[in-house]
């Protein structure tokens, strides 16, 4: 089914990519006039990846609500569009291929950042380089570039790491205390407190193994490839062997193969077992901060009851970061003018803060406010972020690598770890040959 997957989404990115030169010359102007209501407002329309009911949605909603409200006398009007990814990433991916084929764009998205490459190849997305000041950008962590043009603005920034039952680690007789961001653990010092922790009675860590239906896993878990030297791609993106097949890439994934092999993580592990006191540490990202701070007060009644640990390191720190992000689309409209006030509101600092007061995650821009408390989890977030965080490969084929690496992590318990990495890198070499001879 992933396989088909795949193919699919390549199959739509070559149309896409026809599609786009025919409708839009190439340059992505298009011919289009700006739609105006009969008050005479210029709508801009932009597209959600959530529900419009969640924490995440209701937030950009306030925002939106409050940029209709400062523009009310200026002529522009904003109209959210929420298309929850109720199928997962790739469907919502699939809803913005359909909406470029069918010339019914909004005129901004939201994207995952990975999808960059893929996006602006193909000609989804409008370049905004000339739109966004140098002194702008240089305010956020991250951009979404191709080709040295710039593509995108980050909503948040991410970083994941290790949730843990404090009562669990004071029972097993387990000190994390000197593990933090400044001065992370190492695949052993991890290993030995697996070990302790099974010993204790319970299920070691969640490395959320079960989570490859969409990019939660790549997401999560590939960090650990890079903290162990290892790579995916090269930097120009169109070449995977040698990289993602490499000894070092291997020795990453032998790693979390090792934890499922000596009992410390499963498959089997259920979706709410580290909330409940089950297993002793939790793989994830910002987001869990709001759950366990209200969902879960019956076994962590206060933030003494659990922690935060950073990621571990073998030859290099390496953690998660990357999120979603806004861009302007190739759509039917030519003028942007009123687009770009409002992709400016939506990624300020305001904004930014705003949305992630209510996702836990970590804004996007340096001149957020944040102020938060040293040891706190938000800190220990934010300074992985600046430390260690690298990115997931940049390449036109993400769409291919995210499918294969999650063949990899479904395979890993009863599949020789070299054996995984060449098939995976055939599949994505084929790809990105494809792609390069695309014009």
């Amino acid at each position: 089914m992933k396989k088909l997957l795949a193919s699919i989404i390549a199959f739509m990115l070559v149309v896409m990519t026809m599609f786009s030169i025919v409708a839009c010359g190439g340059g992505g102007e298009g011919n289009g006039e700006k739609e105006v209501d009969k008050d005479g407002n210029t709508i801009v329309k932009i597209m959600f990846h959530v529900d419009k009911s969640s924490t995440e949605g209701q937030a950009y909603q306030k925002r939106i609500d409050a940029f209709n409200a400062a523009y009310k006398d200026k002529g522009i009007k904003a109209q959210a569009i929420f298309k929850a990814r109720s199928a997962g990433a790739s469907g919502y991916e699939t809803e913005l291929l359909n909406n470029q084929l069918e010339g019914t764009l909004a005129d901004i998205i939201t994207f995952d950042a990975p999808n960059t490459a893929a996006y602006a190849k193909s000609g989804l997305l409008y370049d905004i380089s000339s739109l966004i000041s140098a002194e702008e950008q240089n305010n956020f962590y991250s951009l979404n570039k191709y080709e040295g043009k710039l593509y995108g603005l980050p909503i948040q920034e991410s970083s994941a790491g290790f949730y843990y039952n404090k009562k669990i680690f004071r029972d097993a007789g387990i000190d994390v205390s000197a593990y933090t961001a400044d001065n992370p653990w190492t695949f052993e010092q991890f290993k030995d407190v697996c070990a302790k922790l099974k010993a204790h009675g319970v299920t070691a860590v969640d490395m959320r193994l079960d989570a490859t239906k969409d990019e939660t896993a790549p997401y999560l878990l590939y960090p650990f490839i890079y903290a162990a030297g290892g790579s995916f791609v090269s930097d120009d993106g169109y070449t995977a062997t040698g990289y993602y097949n490499s000894t070092a890439t291997a020795k990453g994934f032998q790693f979390i193969k090792d934890l499922i092999s000596e009992g410390y993580t499963s498959y089997a592990i259920g979706a709410t077992d580290f909330f409940t006191g089950r297993v002793g540490m939790y793989l994830s990202s910002g987001w869990t901060i709001p759950d366990l701070d209200n969902k879960y007060r019956e076994y962590f009644a206060s933030r003494d009851d659990w922690g935060l640990l950073p990621y571990p390191k073998d030859v290099v720190a390496a953690s998660a970061t990357g999120s979603w992000s806004y861009a302007i689309t190739n759509n039917h409209h030519s003028d942007k003018t009123a687009t770009v006030e409002l992709l400016k509101w939506m990624a300020s600092a305001e904004s930014s803060k705003a949305i992630t007061d209510a996702t836990g995650m970590i804004p996007a821009r340096r001149d957020a406010e944040t102020n938060y408390a040293v040891g706190s989890p938000e800190y220990t977030l934010l300074k992985q972020l600046e430390l260690s965080g690298k990115e997931r490969p940049a390449t036109v084929a993400y769409p291919t690598f995210s499918t294969t690496f999650n063949q990899i992590i479904s395979a890993l318990d009863n599949s020789d770890v070299a054996s995984l990495l060449n098939s995976a890198t055939n599949t994505l070499q084929t790809e990105m040959d494809r792609l390069k001879n695309l014009k």
